[in-house]
């Protein structure tokens, strides 16, 4: 496949991926949405089928990658590290696009949601320039769980274990499956499987910090979400932004690493 099949692949898909697991969370969380408070199980299944959807459109140009940790664990197990740059490249913009699709779908939801005082300023008060203010310097923002994740407790060693930990799962499966081995892979279904590994992680591992298990997944979001004009959106919490990064990247490695020593 060319360069420009990955990096057209690689952005369509993510930000598939990206508007349809970001567009669950934003269904589930914000106020005059009709899925509001669906719950964990909405979300960790509108994942799992946003990755297969993504999948399947993404494959027949790119492979369907979508994620950093799945290109470095690729890069890792066959040694070849030369379209690297250009799935990132891919990965990351699509990851903002998605993003920004998600704001536009639901822009009256987040207009509605910010400028609501009992959620922004608590009851019976006005959110305030000062209380923004605030909000900034603590980290996450009210709809900040829209577009990236944070940990329910902020201990680094544990939320960068669980991340770790997570992706190590995802990427082992795709590996063992063959999904992403030319002429190896199980076809339509290998789309399926990695969409109910990622209902199962979500379900099993998502609970301490939302499961990013994916660099692009968390950071282009969140970058959108610094970026975008909304009122009250509060911080980016950019002093955590590095765990589903870093994360992610050390699991995959790991994923392939012992692939390469148990199964290859």
């Amino acid at each position: 496949m060319s360069s420009s099949d990955i990096f057209i692949g690689e952005t369509i898909g993510t930000a598939i991926l990206i508007l349809l697991g970001g567009g669950v969370c934003a269904a589930v969380t914000l106020k005059a949405s009709k899925a509001r408070n669906a719950g964990w199980l909405a979300i960790a299944f509108g994942w799992g089928f946003a990755v297969m959807t993504a999948v399947y459109i993404s494959a027949p140009l790119s492979g369907a990658h979508l994620n950093p940790a799945v290109t470095v664990a690729l890069a890792v197990k066959d040694g070849e590290w030369s379209n690297v740059p250009v799935y990132f490249a891919g990965e990351f913009l699509g990851a903002m696009i998605g993003a920004t699709l998600v704001w536009v779908a639901y822009y009256g939801q987040f207009l509605a949601h910010l400028t609501d005082k009992e959620i922004v300023g608590g009851p019976g008060a006005q959110a305030t320039a000062a209380k923004a203010v605030e909000a900034q310097e603590k980290g996450a923002g009210p709809v900040l769980g829209v577009f990236s994740t944070g940990p329910e407790i902020r201990h680094t060693v544990q939320n960068l274990a669980t991340e770790i930990v997570g992706t190590f799962v995802l990427l082992l499966a795709i590996l063992t499956q063959g999904l992403n081995d030319a002429g190896n892979g199980l076809g339509v279904l290998g789309g399926l499987i990695t969409a109910l590994v990622v209902v199962s992680i979500g379900l099993s591992l998502g609970g301490p910090t939302g499961y990013a298990i994916n660099p692009a997944r968390d950071l282009g979001p969140r970058v959108v979400h610094a970026l975008l004009p909304l009122p009250n959106k509060g911080g980016s919490d950019w002093s955590y932004a590095w765990i589903p990064v870093v994360g992610p990247l050390i699991g995959g490695a790991l994923a392939a690493g012992l692939y390469n020593v148990a199964f290859a």
